[in-house]
């Protein structure tokens, strides 16, 4: 393994901030990391451990060790009448993964097509897109504990999940470096087309037999349409949560703004569409500088070059307070700030 010095992470963060990092290591095994780790020159150094980089904001460079997550591999751990259990290494690319998966024919995550960034990151942030999350198909992870240096299994329950929630973003935050996780994928599956535009889309493609390979494709192709690709222009995909309302206050909400977006949740309440209110306040296509809100997807802020992380932050926060003010409703950060 090759530590290298004042690395530049610009290559490693899907927004494109150029903050550098004092040591920087890649790690293809729990045995590499452990390796690392244990090392006297850095043993007791600050680290982040870094997957994908899609879901994190770099505000100044980083006076530790920075250890990227390269663990690859994919197999079928194991299979009963109708589910086949696959484990994916967490530095597997996310996109990859699922298109591998549809290629099996295994359905349960065709509608997070698209979705940038490693396998690693996945229950960590329980991502999820058109009526679809992670904990819906999620069976297990392995993560080696960054102190204590065992490996750790998780189910579906220890990890905790919640919107765009999970124990290692608060409770273990920091503690853990995920290795690998495993799905509970469907031989049969059940078709999800009911939310957002899926369903026009498949329409416009001319679908004719519903497939998840089709619902894929037609994920992709929204996505695209809507969405910056960050190879092109520096971002971290949604940069703020839909905030959850109460039933009282969605009402109240609809009296003073008729065409708010929102949609019901199981308990009762309603989540609105952070984007509108972006939109709303005033701040989709804004610019300042390298830093902005795109032109065509409010809830996404971008790096148009060589915006600085603190120059991205702050604009959040300008945003943050402008929806406030104008709908009483805060919104949360999605993105991790370091």
């Amino acid at each position: 393994m090759r530590v290298s010095e004042n690395v530049s992470l610009r290559p490693y963060n899907t927004f494109g901030i150029d903050a550098i990092a004092r040591y920087f290591a890649s790690f293809h095994s729990r045995e590499q990391l452990e390796t690392l780790l244990l090392d006297p020159k850095w043993a007791t150094m600050p680290r982040i451990i870094l997957g994908g980089g899609s879901n994190i904001l770099l505000t100044k460079d980083f006076d530790g060790i920075v250890l990227k997550n390269e663990i690859k591999g994919i197999k079928s751990v194991r299979e009963d009448d109708a589910f086949v259990y696959v484990q994916a290494g967490a530095g597997e690319n996310w996109h990859q993964f699922v298109q591998d998966c549809i290629a099996k024919g295994l359905g349960g995550l065709e509608n997070l097509s698209l979705i940038p960034g490693n396998v690693g990151a996945s229950p960590m942030q329980n991502i999820g897109a058109y009526g679809v999350e992670i904990k819906d198909t999620f069976e297990s992870l392995e993560a080696f504990h960054l102190q204590d240096r065992e490996i750790h299994l998780f189910d579906r329950d220890a990890c905790e999940f919640g919107y765009r929630e999970s124990v290692f973003k608060h409770r273990y935050k920091e503690q853990f470096a995920i290795l690998h996780v495993t799905f509970r994928l469907s031989k049969h599956p059940a078709f999800n087309t009911s939310y957002g535009a899926i369903e026009q889309e498949l329409e416009r493609m001319g679908v004719k037999e519903l497939s998840i390979r089709a619902i894929s494709q037609a994920v992709i192709n929204i996505r695209s349409s809507k969405l910056p690709n960050p190879a092109e222009i520096g971002n971290a995909g949604s940069f703020f949560k839909n905030p959850e309302v109460t039933a009282e206050t969605y009402a109240s909400l609809k009296l003073a703004f008729p065409n708010i977006v929102a949609y019901p949740l199981p308990n009762g309440h309603f989540k609105l569409a952070a984007g509108w209110l972006i939109e709303q306040a005033g701040w989709k296509g804004y610019r300042d500088g390298d830093a902005g809100v795109h032109e065509r997807q409010a809830l996404v802020l971008v790096n148009y070059g060589r915006a600085e992380g603190e120059q991205i932050v702050e604009l959040s926060w300008k945003i943050v307070d402008s929806v406030k003010e104008k709908f009483g409703v805060a919104l949360e950060r999605e993105v991790n700030i370091v």
